[in-house]
This record gives structure tokens, C-alpha cells and sequence, in this order.
């Protein structure tokens, strides 16, 4: 993996227990903290055997938790799921998740939904209904599109 997205929280092994009953996220590796210090904890999540995010605390003045910051994010991490973007949105909610935007589909050919965790951690999921055509994608939105998978 080239890019793997490292997610600063309050409470980081909190964090883990909530975005695997959440998301079905899966702990792949965790660094017990000396003494207790959190900021010296690390974890590494996978989600279906595939991706991986990383999970610390806020251990620097740099890295931060959105709810130390008035519930600001600066970026947000993109899941794309295989099956059942729906059931996986209402597990989600289940679990407590604020649901920010229900699932709908795009014109690009996702199903997508976007969910807050209790941190304030925006989280995006997508899951792939239809293949589309650049051309059809600029139709359907209007948007000039360069490039396309």
C-alpha cells in the first residue's frame, strides 16, 4: 500500500472497539503504550482483509482529534465496500454513528453514504452498483472529467 491514513483520537483504544463494531474494521496490529502513556500507542486497522488505516492518540501538537478541534477535519478517509453498502450504513447506525449523507447513488456509478464517529472523524463509504463510461459520467453531472479508471 502506498498511501495508509493515520487517524488521531482522545481516546485511541475506545477508537478500536467502536469503529470495528461500526465499520467491521479489524485490528491487525497494536503497540501496548508504556506506562500507560496513549501517546505512545499505535494500532493498525484493516477492513476486509484489504486497506489499512492507522489508530493513535493525540501525541503532538500537530495531531489532533476533531473533537479537540470544534469538530474540524482537515481530510476523510474513503472506504470502498464490496456488497451491501445499506446494511453496512445501518450497521453503522446501529453502532451510534452520526449519519451525515444516507446512502444514494452517484453519477460516477457508487452507492455512497458518509458517517461521523463519536470522535467527529468523518468517514466516507462507497460501494461500486454500475459501471459507467467517462461520457456518461460527464453527461449525468455536466462536469468536464479528465482521466477515468
Amino acid at each position: 500500500m502506498t498511501f495508509i491514513p493515520a487517524l488521531s483520537y482522545r481516546d485511541p483504544k475506545a477508537a478500536l472497539a467502536w469503529l470495528e463494531k461500526a465499520f467491521g474494521f479489524e485490528t491487525s496490529m497494536l503497540i501496548e503504550p508504556p506506562d500507560g502513556d496513549m501517546k505512545m500507542m499505535h494500532a493498525e486497522m484493516s477492513f476486509e482483509g484489504q486497506g489499512r488505516i492507522m489508530v493513535g492518540a493525540e501525541w503532538s501538537d500537530w495531531a489532533k482529534s476533531p473533537a479537540s478541534l470544534g469538530g474540524a477535519n482537515t481530510a476523510n478517509v474513503h472506504v470502498q465496500v464490496e456488497r451491501d453498502i445499506d446494511a453496512h450504513c445501518a450497521r453503522a447506525r446501529g453502532a451510534g454513528a452520526i449519519i451525515a449523507m444516507e446512502p444514494e447513488d452517484q453519477f460516477y456509478g457508487d452507492r455512497t453514504y458518509r458517517a461521523v464517529d463519536p470522535e467527529g472523524h468523518v468517514w466516507t463509504f462507497g460501494q461500486t452498483v454500475r459501471r459507467v463510461t467517462r461520457e456518461e459520467a460527464e453527461r449525468a453531472s455536466g462536469l468536464k472529467i479528465t482521466g477515468w479508471p
